[in-house]
């Protein structure tokens, strides 16, 4: 997979939320387990993404779209809610039943 993204937004992004896109993009790379959910919402231009998972320093919600074949393009990236924490531990409850 190859990650790509604006670099001022990922400065804005890390400033905003204290996550960068680097560490962000770790929730594709580690091989856990994620939640992906289909962004009805921001999804006018082009199909977006709402990733929630586990990295190194916790929950993480990754927005994305995807370019083309194997190129996924980061657009913000911010620590999970306890809702959104919530949704991620039954999504995972689920999946290993």
């Amino acid at each position: 997979m190859i990650f790509e993204w604006e670099e001022q937004k990922n400065s804005v992004n890390q400033a905003k939320h204290g996550l960068s896109f680097e560490e962000a993009r770790e929730l594709f790379t580690s091989g856990q387990d994620y939640l992906e959910l289909y962004d009805d919402t921001h999804s006018i231009f082009e199909d977006r993404f709402i990733a929630i998972g586990i990295i190194r320093r916790g929950t993480a919600v990754v927005m994305t779209t995807e370019r083309e074949d194997d190129v996924i393009r980061i657009i913000s990236a911010r620590w999970a809610t306890k809702r959104e924490q919530s949704l991620y531990r039954k999504y995972m409850e689920h999946r290993h039943e």
